[in-house]
C-alpha cells in the first residue's frame, strides 16, 4: 500500500451499494472473535500507563485469561453452536499448546495476531515486520494444521507494508479497517485482492470494560442493540456482527454470564449466520465475482 490520504480501496457509502446476500438468506453474518494473546513477563505492557517490567499486576490478569478465561469462553460459545475465529498470537502456540488443542477440537479458525501483543508491527524495522508476519502464520499453521486465512495486528496497527507482506504469506482477509458493516474489497499492488472484513471496536471488551467503564450488563445490552439495528438492516442487504472478546476480561466469573446472554438473544432469532472469518470473506468474494460475470453478460 502506497503512502495516501485515504485507503487502498474507493470511497462507499452503503446506501449505494447493490443488495448483499449470505446463505440461506440470512440477515446478519455473526462471527465471533476470541483475542488470545500472549504477553511477554520481561517485557512492558502496551497501552498500559508506567508499565515496567516485571508488571506482575497487569501481566497477571492477562495470564489469567490463557489459564481460566478462555475455557469459560468455550463453554458458552460451545452452547450456542457458535465456532470462534481467533485472532492468535503465535507465541501462544509454543507457550500454552493446550489452548490449541481445544481450539482444534472445536474446529475453531486461526487468524494470525502477531507473535505477541507485546510487540506492534508499527513499531519495528520493515525487515523485523516481514519476520514476524512470515513467522505468525508458520508457527500457528505448525501447531494448528491449517494455515491462517486472515489477520489482526495487534492494537488493529498496520504499516504502508503490511498489507503487501500479508498477501505475500497468502493472506485473504484482514480485520483492522473498522469503517464498515460489510466487507469489501482492498486493492493491492499487482493486481492483488484482500477482503477487508468488519470488525468492532465498539462491540469489544477491551474498550468496553477498560476505557468506558461498562458494567458486564452494559456490554450484554451494547450487544443486543448493535445487533437488533444490524438486523433490521439485514432484511434489505447482509450485515456483518462481529464481537471481539478478550479471555482475560468476559472471561471472568463476574462477566461471563453477559457473552451467555447476548448469544441466548442472537441465536434465537432467525435468519443468523454463525460463520467464521474465512466463511464470510470467501461468500462475499463468490458473490461480488458472481455479480460481475452477470454484469459481463448483460453488457
Amino acid at each position: 500500500m502506497k503512502p495516501n490520504a485515504y485507503g487502498p480501496f474507493p470511497y462507499s457509502p452503503i446506501i449505494d451499494r447493490p443488495r448483499l446476500e449470505w446463505p440461506g438468506g440470512a440477515r446478519v453474518a455473526l462471527w465471533v472473535i476470541p483475542n488470545i494473546e500472549f504477553f511477554a513477563l520481561d517485557d512492558r505492557i502496551p497501552g498500559v500507563s508506567g508499565s515496567k517490567a516485571p508488571d506482575i499486576p497487569n501481566w497477571g490478569v492477562r495470564d489469567y485469561g490463557n489459564r481460566v478465561g478462555i475455557f469459560r469462553m468455550m463453554e458458552v460459545m460451545d452452547r450456542y453452536g457458535v465456532r470462534g475465529t481467533v485472532a492468535l498470537n503465535s507465541n501462544v502456540c509454543d507457550q500454552h499448546p493446550r489452548i490449541i488443542e481445544e481450539g482444534v477440537k472445536r474446529n475453531w479458525e486461526w487468524m494470525g495476531h502477531n507473535e505477541t501483543n507485546s510487540v506492534r508491527l508499527n513499531a519495528v524495522e520493515a525487515d523485523e515486520e516481514k519476520r514476524i508476519i512470515g513467522n505468525a502464520f508458520a508457527t500457528i499453521e505448525r501447531a494448528s494444521g491449517t494455515r491462517p486465512a486472515g489477520w489482526l495486528g495487534s492494537g488493529m496497527q498496520e504499516t504502508w507494508n503490511t498489507l503487501d507482506l500479508l498477501a505475500e504469506q497468502g493472506c485473504e482477509y484482514v480485520c483492522d479497517w473498522i469503517n464498515d458493516d460489510q466487507p469489501y474489497l482492498l486493492s493491492l499492488e499487482g493486481g492483488r485482492r484482500m477482503v477487508s472484513l468488519p470488525y468492532s471496536a465498539e462491540i469489544n471488551d477491551k474498550p468496553a470494560f477498560e476505557h468506558k467503564s461498562r458494567t458486564a450488563p452494559e456490554f450484554a445490552e451494547m450487544i443486543r442493540r448493535q445487533f437488533d439495528v444490524l438486523y433490521r438492516e439485514g432484511a434489505e442487504s447482509g450485515r456483518v456482527m462481529a464481537i471481539a472478546l478478550h479471555p482475560y476480561l468476559i472471561g471472568q466469573p463476574h462477566r461471563i454470564d453477559a457473552l451467555d446472554e447476548a448469544l441466548a438473544y442472537i441465536c434465537r432469532h432467525e435468519g443468523v449466520w454463525r460463520a467464521t472469518g474465512s466463511e464470510i470473506a470467501r461468500h462475499y468474494v463468490d458473490y461480488v465475482d458472481c455479480a460481475a460475470r452477470a454484469a459481463q453478460r448483460q453488457a
